[in-house]
């Protein structure tokens, strides 16, 4: 399965409280860390919804 690297690039201060709570369900909780989740259509829609905040790059499993 692949895998997709995830980080925060941008802070969540001043966007909607549902989005910050999927940028902590991402496991974001600091500027600049990052997380590898696998490809799953329920992260696809996480991401797409903080794709502002966040970089994503896929990684050899």
């Amino acid at each position: 399965m692949a895998k997709l690297s995830v980080k925060l690039v941008r802070s969540s201060i001043g966007y909607d409280k549902t989005q910050k709570a999927t940028v902590v369900a991402l496991g974001l909780r600091k500027l600049n860390k990052t997380v590898v989740h696998n490809d799953t259509p329920q992260i696809r829609g996480m991401i797409y919804k903080v794709r502002h905040l966040v970089l994503v790059e896929e990684v050899e499993s």
